[in-house]
């Protein structure tokens, strides 16, 4: 099987090339993908997959199914193509939704005769307000067994975790007032907003050290002599589990409500962008994805690491059995959201782990559908994570 996806990936190679480079050549920001999208369907309709453009009322997203001759599992690839503002293609996801869609396009040439479904999902603005996380909520991954992906970056890495993060907008409403002369008349929104501060600052010392809490003022007054009326401060409050981050965010609620309560100010809560789960690595899918690795690569495999990032990747973990590898587009180091990481893109070495990458993934959703027993250890696996309240899936 091994000779037979080298051989497919071979042949769609040059397309795969002209698809990255050409998004690369498109930058665009979250939710304006146009280009890109269409350049995923336009290649996708080329191999025989039915397109459902819009997805989750979103212009930019998509799903592309083939159906084999044959029941079977239902892989699904997710696909990411939005760019960063000035900097473009800075997280490389012109190459990463390239390589997802090559992955679909070669499992699609052998589900004919193994059965099963493949699954292509274009999900724009993974850098701010996450097309996965509608995705999850209206249940488009409960018609898929299995998830992957990979992102670019300097080594192979296996799948690991991610934080759950829920962004909090605070805004406080007080009421105006000469600051000499008559600030007995005023309501100090600022003073509500800086006690918040405070206040988070104190809760620090009792929460889990793999927590964040980390916040701006966007807003804080006028003028020195004026006591404010308004101030909104944003935060994102991140935990290693979607239960634990429901717990930290309560109480920084509570730090807000106790600033306003103080100072006599309104407050007003709100989500400034949408929330991400915590990843949750399916590690016998994860198993599958390092043997693709020893199968395709002679680079070295880097551990799983845990980030202290958040991705909306989490989200469809908590849905359906997942994993969110990494593969190299350069063999030294180079920070990601720069200029630089969006050149490194454009190499023959990147070109060349592009491919690898492409059977990799193809592989993992080969093994999935010929082995029926690998299917029910990983959703065995993903039962027990609910079961241990690991994973918290939506309900609809």
């Amino acid at each position: 099987m091994k000779e037979k996806i080298l051989e497919l990936e071979q042949l769609i190679h040059t397309s795969l090339k002209d698809l990255s480079d050409s998004i690369f050549e498109h930058p665009e920001t979250a939710l304006n993908e146009h280009f890109a999208c269409q350049a995923h369907c336009l290649l996708l309709e080329e191999h025989g997959f039915t397109i459902e453009r819009g997805l989750v009322g979103i212009d930019t997203a998509f799903k592309a199914s083939y159906v084999g001759k044959k029941p079977g599992p239902r892989v699904c690839y997710m696909a990411e193509y939005d760019a960063l503002p000035e900097i473009g293609h800075g997280c490389g996801h012109n190459i990463l939704g390239t390589v997802s869609t090559g992955a679909a396009i070669v499992l699609r040439y052998l589900v004919d005769e193994i059965g099963g479904t493949v699954v292509l999902l274009g999900t724009p603005a993974e850098e701010t307000c996450g097309a996965k996380v509608d995705m999850a909520k209206a249940g488009i991954f409960k018609d898929v067994d299995v998830a992957l992906m990979a992102h670019p970056d300097t080594n192979y890495f296996l799948s690991s975790r991610s934080l759950a993060i829920q962004p909090l907008a605070f805004e406080f409403y007080g009421k105006t007032a000469h600051a000499a002369s008559n600030p007995e008349y005023g309501v100090n929104a600022l003073d509500a907003l800086i006690l918040t501060f405070n206040n988070i600052n104190a809760l620090r010392q009792h929460i889990l050290s793999s927590s964040r809490i980390h916040g701006i003022i966007k807003h804080g007054g006028e003028a020195a002599n004026i006591v404010p009326d308004f101030s909104r401060g944003e935060f994102y409050v991140r935990a290693t589990t979607k239960k634990y981050l429901q717990e930290l965010v309560e109480k920084v609620i509570h730090c807000a409500e106790a600033g306003a309560l103080v100072t006599g100010a309104q407050l007003k809560v709100d989500e400034f962008e949408p929330p991400y789960d915590d990843l949750v690595t399916n590690e016998r899918l994860n198993k599958v994805f390092k043997e693709g690795i020893e199968k395709f690569s002679q680079e070295e495999i880097v551990a799983a690491r845990d980030s202290v990032g958040s991705l909306d990747a989490g989200n469809v973990s908590h849905e359906v059995p997942c994993i969110h590898g990494y593969f190299p587009i350069a063999d030294h180091k180079i920070p990601g959201h720069t200029r630089e990481f969006a050149q490194a893109t454009q190499t023959p070495y990147a070109y060349e782990k592009m491919a690898e990458t492409v059977c990799i993934l193809a592989y993992c959703g080969y093994r999935v559908i010929e082995d029926k027993s690998l299917m029910r250890e990983i959703r065995q696996e993903y039962e027990e994570n609910v079961k241990r309240g690991l994973i918290i899936p939506y309900t609809l």
